[in-house]
């Protein structure tokens, strides 16, 4: 018995703003796909519409991407080709994309990327910031105190930092973000590829101070430098990460702090109270 042969899913980049950011490629990827599966189905018939691009479509977003995704997963097991796109640009970037992908590998179907536009990296190389080392960290949590720990794990980061944010939080955000990062250098991009294109670059207290006076309107990738404060001098001959914290204390005594400073220095490092601290150092000792 011969086994069926699997098909193939594309991942199509599709503009982020001006229709012209569209790949020769990607035009024919959809129009020779059996089906698009779209974030928004009325966003991308309009794309497809000014194309001529008649494939059949369907929907596929984070409210049915469990059930809509064994649907189509079915499909390419059974031969079909598939073409997933978001509403702008490479699908699987904050979008439930990257979880069919994972899915598709799982199951040996052929995963090709399309690949084309992006918002974030567009905004990176406009910003006049390091390109070298950069993460993309897209949406900050809704909740409160995850929102609070990403920004910190962020803070001593010295990669150039991408952000994406809705205009009617883009206010709060840059401001949790100068709170926590401080005033370094930044840039909002707005409306990218589109008529009213705009980066605004400036210090993070700038970029407040304009949206105070400007409203913000239209979708924000946010580019912010990279940390540059010296690292501590523990930080750069041992990886703390894997340490504790008595193990840690004790590597700055070794390099001439006194204690006292040695535990402040942990316990900002780590995020943890000075008392905490001191009493790891203390059990250490006494076990010794």
């Amino acid at each position: 018995m011969v086994e069926e042969q699997k098909g193939t899913l594309y991942l199509c980049a599709t503009p982020i703003g001006n229709l012209e950011d569209i790949t020769l490629r990607a035009l024919r990827i959809l129009r020779e796909a059996d089906l698009i599966a779209a974030e928004d189905t009325r966003h991308t018939r309009k794309l497809l519409s000014h194309f001529e691009i008649h494939t059949p479509l369907t929907s596929y977003h984070r409210h049915n991407c469990k059930k809509k995704g064994e649907y189509l997963l079915d499909l390419v097991s059974s031969g079909k080709n598939i073409a997933l796109v978001s509403d702008a640009g490479m699908p699987g970037v904050s979008d439930p994309g990257s979880e069919l992908v994972s899915e598709a590998v799982k199951n040996g179907c052929a995963v090709i990327p399309v690949p084309g536009a992006s918002a974030a990296v567009t905004a990176l190389v406009a910003s006049g910031l390091p390109t070298d080392s950069f993460v993309f960290v897209g949406f900050l949590p809704t909740a409160k105190k995850a929102r609070a720990d990403k920004l910190k794990e962020l803070s001593s980061l010295r990669w150039t930092m991408i952000f994406y944010e809705a205009p009617h939080r883009i206010k709060e955000t840059l401001a949790l973000l100068l709170k926590a990062l401080g005033s370094r250098p930044a840039a909002a991009a707005r409306e990218l590829t589109k008529l009213h294109e705009e980066v605004i670059r400036g210090t993070l207290e700038e970029l407040v101070e304009h949206f105070n006076l400007v409203e913000p309107r239209g979708e924000f990738t946010l580019v912010v430098a990279g940390s540059t404060e010296p690292e501590s001098r523990s930080g750069r001959e041992t990886d703390w990460m894997h340490i504790g914290a008595a193990a840690h204390v004790a590597i700055l005594e070794a390099e001439g702090m006194d204690r006292k400073k040695a535990i402040q220095e942990v316990a900002r490092l780590r995020g943890l109270p000075k008392k905490d601290v001191y009493r790891s150092v203390v059990e250490d000792k006494e076990t010794r």
